[in-house]
């Protein structure tokens, strides 16, 4: 197994040993930067290839948790990989990210940035899959696992019932029992004088001699008892190239549903090494370009992927998503107001970068876009016709303030700090103060005014829960992570320190008046909750608008957002 990283450069000789195809990296001179993210292997060279993400490289010396590109690159030279627990990361994270890509190509069956090689179909009864090697290679080990005492059962029921005759004395002292819970003993070779062919032994001769070839080409380290015939060296290499015709001919022996899954496995993989089979491939792969897209699809699963089917009002969140300016918003979702018990759309941007990178001016103002263009669609909806807003509970704009609702937005990156932490999301804020736009800095209650979080997340979390969380785990996760975001921003508007803003909210039940009479003052400061109350953000710093007047102030009292 070889790891590389993306946008790391290598020797480019020694990019063209390993890929039959340049279409995985640019070359520069005498050396190839990798501009792919995936799965590659090479069926001439036997060679297992992973492209990981370059948010693995969270060094400043291109060394990933401490090992360097060289490191990576020559991985069958480590002797004990398979115990090593300095590499253990590389064993979970290589079989997530490769399901990763697996998973991404099934959710976005249109999309053409995913790349893949034609590849051998069958209809079995494990499913209608397209196998890779590194598929075929799971599926022989996991069948192994799941059916080895099965199978071992059957070998022993099979030859005890060949024995004739046994030699009881010869078998004793020939043979190694396997002992019962009761240390009762079973002896799977029984010595007998008659030689008995077993037929019914050959398909799973031929299963565990490729289990046994994997083993050994992978460091898988499994076990393989060893009352089962192998097939080794040179007479393996012969069986490659000719087992399918082999196989075919005992495929009338096996009923068994166990048996007939491991002939479809064995079938499967003698087609790829038969030579003579038109059907052969050279390589196989599943390569990204542009895995920001996959990193997005990803964290859009986690935060929001069943509410891209929500239909309110003849729209749904998923339409929502595609402005009419031709931007994609990354997130979305409706959650708790920031000031009353109403609902508000949160607006989120995933960023895929190295561990320590951030987003530039663009991005920042991208975002601001994106949140404008929501708060645009929700006052189209009202002007089209007052009572039917997007959906009951969210409100955007007062009609009597003509104050608007604070918007939430966030980035979140992702990261990687311990290489072994796989189960925990690890959502930390970049930065406690959140980046601010604005027009009139006075005005909070102003469409223009928009702050956006920097989160950060685990990228190993969001790699295993893409392909491993059920529904009721990734809900727990929103209703956590959710209610955190709401909270951040709650704390960072009641310290007017950081946000430069004190709440008031009216004492009077007739507020009408206040705000008639003080519109040009009051324009963007006040908005009406969906209790009916009247809330004034009043800014602390240095002001250039004109002040709002103590006697408006005495109206109201000082309050905390909650």
């Amino acid at each position: 197994m070889k790891i590389l990283i993306e946008g790391a450069y290598y020797p480019i000789s020694t990019l063209q040993n390993i890929f039959d195809d340049p279409k995985f990296y640019t070359q520069n001179n005498l050396e190839g930067k990798i501009i792919s993210v995936g799965y590659y292997h090479s069926f001439e060279k036997n060679e297992l290839i992973y492209m990981l993400p370059k948010v693995f490289m969270i060094d400043d010396d291109n060394s990933v948790f401490g090992k360097t590109k060289n490191e990576l690159l020559d991985l069958d030279y480590i002797k004990n990989i398979k115990h090593d627990l300095h590499y253990n990361w590389i064993r979970q994270s290589s079989l997530y990210f490769y399901n990763s890509l697996l998973e991404y190509r099934k959710r976005i069956t249109d999309s053409q940035i995913v790349n893949k090689t034609e590849r051998f179909e069958l209809n079995t009864n494990l499913g209608d899959q397209e196998y890779s090697y590194l598929d075929l290679l799971l599926s022989f080990v996991n069948f192994y696992k799941k059916n080895k005492n099965h199978i071992l059962y059957k070998h022993m029921e099979y030859n005890s019932n060949q024995a004739k005759k046994p030699k009881w004395e010869k078998t004793i002292r020939k043979s190694l029992p396997i002992f019962t819970s009761n240390n009762s003993p079973v002896y799977v070779s029984i010595r007998n004088k008659k030689k008995n062919i077993n037929k019914e032994e050959e398909l799973l001769t031929y299963f565990f001699s490729i289990l046994k070839n994997f083993n050994k080409d992978h460091n898988l380290n499994l076990r393989i008892d060893k009352s089962y015939k192998i097939i080794k060296g040179d007479s393996f290499k012969r069986l490659q190239t000719n087992g399918l015709s082999k196989l075919r001919k005992i495929k009338y022996r096996y009923f068994n549903d166990t048996l007939k899954r491991m002939y479809a496995l064995c079938e499967i993989y003698f087609s790829q090494t038969d030579k003579s089979s038109s059907k052969r491939k050279r390589e196989d792969f599943i390569s990204v370009n542009n895995y920001n897209l996959v990193f997005e699809d990803m964290i859009d699963k986690l935060f929001s992927d069943d509410l891209n089917n929500t239909q309110v009002n003849d729209v749904s969140l998923k339409d929502l998503k595609k402005n009419d300016d031709g931007k994609i918003i990354d997130h979305i979702y409706d959650y708790q107001s920031l000031i009353d018990t109403s609902n508000i759309f949160y607006i989120g941007d995933s960023k895929y970068y190295k561990s320590n990178s951030e987003a530039g001016k663009l991005s920042k103002y991208k975002q601001f876009t994106y949140a404008k263009n929501i708060i645009q669609f929700n006052i189209d909806l009202l002007n089209k016709d007052k009572k039917k807003a997007y959906k009951k509970g969210i409100n955007y704009r007062d009609k009597l303030t003509e104050g608007y609702n604070i918007t939430p937005n966030f980035f979140i990156y992702g990261y990687i700090e311990n290489k072994e932490n796989f189960d925990d999301h690890l959502i930390t804020l970049k930065s406690k103060l959140p980046v601010k736009s604005f027009h009139y800095k006075e005005r909070l209650f102003d469409r223009d005014t928009l702050f956006v979080h920097s989160y950060k997340i685990n990228f190993l979390y969001v790699l295993k829960a893409y392909t491993n969380f059920n529904s009721l785990k990734t809900q727990d996760f929103r209703s956590e992570v959710k209610s955190d975001f709401r909270n951040n921003f709650i704390e960072f508007f009641n310290n007017p320190k950081n946000c430069e803003f004190e709440f008031y909210k009216c004492k009077l039940k007739t507020y009408e008046s206040i705000i008639t009479d003080n519109f040009k003052i009051l324009n963007g400061k006040c908005y009406i909750t969906n209790k009916e109350e009247l809330i004034l953000a009043k800014y602390t710093g240095k002001t250039i608008e004109e002040p709002i007047k103590k006697t408006i102030l005495d109206q109201f009292k000082l309050i905390n957002l909650k």
